[in-house]
């Protein structure tokens, strides 16, 4: 008679458990994403700048050929997005053609004119798809007998022709297919924390359920053993009382 109550007693051990499972899935989730995503985070970051060729503020005495400006990461090939002019003392510019990239580097192709400071003003567009720009100068002081090129009034390339001159490197403005790449990585980046965080919140909620249940669930399910327990024992010696009596009676 007293196993009647054993079997949902089983039950109850069961659902119990089932919360520290799913707290333990949610928890390894959470790990494995943070894990997933962590070796990405270099690539969506700006690119940094690692190195100028001329080097900024330094004096030169040979035609470098070309201005190169280095970085930390690949840098998307967006038309219009990487720029570089180049400027003279006289106000002419230098640069003789649009800038080209390849892997971390952009760079323009230069012929340098009279002696002076001469200013490198430059956009580039990072792998994140977010552009970022500077300028910087250098001094050209060419040994004698150094070949000079000619300046032009107007850049070499329409992309820096177009670019507002009034506005400064710092403001200029990307494509829009290149803001679009830093938008798309930007909302990627915001999903993923969404998860982790919903994971995380999940897991840490089921933890704290399962640790302040079992003690309540199991003085429960213990009441509700001996209850049904000692019914079944109390009737059962009842039904025996009952019973001599008339058995003897009947003798």
């Amino acid at each position: 008679m007293r196993g009647h109550g054993r079997p949902t007693r089983g039950r109850a051990s069961r659902t119990r458990r089932a919360p520290a499972v799913l707290a333990a899935y949610f928890a390894a989730v959470g790990a494995a994403a943070v894990l997933a995503l962590a070796p990405a985070v270099p690539a969506f970051a700006h690119n940094s700048i690692t190195g100028t060729t001329p080097a900024a503020d330094s004096t030169i005495v040979e035609q470098p050929g070309a201005v190169v400006v280095s970085t930390s990461d690949a840098l998307l090939e967006v038309g219009g997005g990487n720029l570089i002019d180049l400027t003279g003392p006289d106000g002419l510019h230098y640069a003789s053609a649009c800038a080209e990239v390849s892997g971390t580097e952009v760079s323009v192709p230069v012929e340098l004119g009279p002696a002076g400071e001469y200013t490198v003003v430059w956009r580039v567009v990072s792998a994140d798809g977010h552009p970022i720009s500077g300028e910087y100068a250098f001094t050209w002081a060419p040994a004698s007998g150094a070949g000079t090129g000619v300046g032009m009034v107007d850049p070499a390339c329409d992309a820096v022709a177009a670019t507002d001159a009034t506005s400064g490197p710092e403001d200029a403005e990307a494509p829009d297919d290149a803001g679009a790449a830093g938008s798309a990585t930007d909302v990627a980046w915001i999903a993923s924390a969404v998860v982790i965080a919903l994971a995380a919140g999940v897991a840490t909620w089921l933890v704290v359920r399962r640790r302040g249940g079992p003690d309540a669930d199991d003085a429960g399910a213990e009441a509700t053993d001996n209850a049904g327990a000692e019914a079944t024992d109390e009737s059962g010696t009842d039904d025996v009382d009952r019973s001599g009596p008339e058995v003897g009676g009947g003798r």
